[in-house]
């Protein structure tokens, strides 16, 4: 294997910036998370109810629909680096649609798992990474943070506007009918533009010559330590994401206030992206993410000692939301500056798998741990796994990028 401790590999431009493309993704991407993720939390208990099966069981589905996602990471990848988006994300709407319709028709768990693993390839079609991987597609190097940016600051909302969307359907229709609704809006939004704006968004001929390059990553000790850094970083957000209103009103807080200091992370989430973009002018975006997940860990190894009052859980949890939504606007940065564009979405997708297995499955160990020790070290432990994950990825800039093809 070869190496090299200068610049990555050259990126090849496109043709400038299709603000045409980019709010399309924003609004797809948007409503994409909102139906297929975050309407699940409202949408819980009264399917539980309605399908007589426990909470685990009902959660599980979701759980499955990120594996299933995980799994078809690489190949969906490989697809867009050699035919891009257009039919991918065209094909995934229209399965998300159908799935989130036959969700409203299920009867008991083994229907509900089914669906979850449609949801689940829909998934794996219309999110983030084959959003990001049109944008590598269409846009100049020097005006793709800028779009992954004006993408993510959209989606950024999608939980602030779907989940209480969907528990006023939900009170107006019930749940089924509330499903309904949202596998319209889907149909009616997400669907017209991705087969109409994502037309003549395909790879450049050079990229289809190229196909075979991605391998390389996975002969470079650098690219594992990105993997074991977001690995880390994406299990910690995952534990928190789930288990955080219930520490928060173990240490005494309302459920109310625990819900509204939760809620400050999606608000800042969009904030950080904010930040890192602009620290990105004047510093490299591997250290900027480093110091801002390590920053987290620290944050949050303070929560025990200073969560018990509001102030103290507010500035905690201040300081670890600003990290919060760093990682989706970081992961293509970093690719892209460490392996350049030919392969991105297979690059991007071998990254993508243990990071989604991750968030995945952690907190179901998460609960386990809590339920054996207590929630207190389980806090400590997530904050431990900033921490290292920060250090792991600042460790990557000390080593050699493979330009093995």
């Amino acid at each position: 294997m070869t190496a090299t401790t200068g610049t990555a590999p050259s990126l090849a431009g496109r043709g400038g910036f299709r603000s045409d493309v980019v709010a399309a993704l924003a609004v797809t991407t948007t409503v994409s998370y909102g139906v297929l993720y975050y309407a699940f939390g409202a949408l819980l208990e009264p399917m539980r109810l309605d399908l007589r099966i426990s909470t685990t069981t009902a959660t599980g589905a979701l759980t499955l629909a990120s594996l299933v996602s995980a799994v078809l990471a690489i190949p969906v990848g490989r697809w867009l680096d050699a035919r891009g988006g257009h039919g991918v994300m065209s094909a995934g709407s229209v399965i998300a649609a159908a799935s989130v319709l036959a969700w409203s028709q299920v009867h008991d768990a083994y229907q509900l798992y089914a669906v979850f693993v449609a949801l689940g390839i829909a998934s794996a079609m219309v999110l983030y990474p084959p959003a990001f991987a049109v944008i590598v597609a269409v846009t100049a190097p020097e005006r793709r943070t800028t779009a992954l940016l004006g993408v993510t600051l959209v989606a950024g909302f999608a939980s602030s506007i779907f989940i209480p969307l969907t528990g006023q359907l939900i009170h107006a229709l019930g749940w089924r009918q509330a499903l309904v609704v949202l596998a319209s809006v889907i149909a009616i939004v997400t669907v017209p533009l991705h087969v109409l704006v994502l037309r003549r968004t395909d790879p450049s001929g050079q990229l289809l010559k190229t196909a075979a390059a991605p391998t390389r990553v996975l002969r470079d000790a650098g690219f594992w330590l990105l993997a074991v850094a977001f690995v880390l970083h994406s299990s910690a957000l995952a534990v928190i994401g789930v288990h955080l209103v219930t520490y928060l009103t173990k240490l005494g807080h309302s459920p109310t206030t625990a819900a509204t200091l939760t809620g400050l992370l999606g608000l800042l989430s969009v904030t950080g992206r904010i930040v890192t973009t602009i620290l990105r002018r004047w510093l490299p975006i591997t250290s900027i993410t480093a110091v801002i997940i390590t920053l987290q860990g620290i944050a949050l190894s303070l929560l025990p000692a200073a969560g018990d009052s509001v102030i103290g859980a507010a500035a905690c949890l201040i300081a670890f939301g600003l990290g919060f939504g760093v990682a989706s606007i970081a992961k293509p940065a970093i690719l892209l500056d460490r392996y350049g564009d030919h392969g991105y979405a297979t690059i991007a997708g071998f990254l993508g798998t243990p990071i989604t297995i991750a968030a995945a499955t952690a907190p179901l160990a998460a609960a386990a741990l809590a339920t054996a020790l207590g929630y207190t070290p389980l806090i400590l432990t997530a904050a431990a796994a900033c921490v290292l994950g920060g250090l792991a990825l600042a460790a990557t800039r000390h080593l050699p990028r493979s330009t093995e093809a």
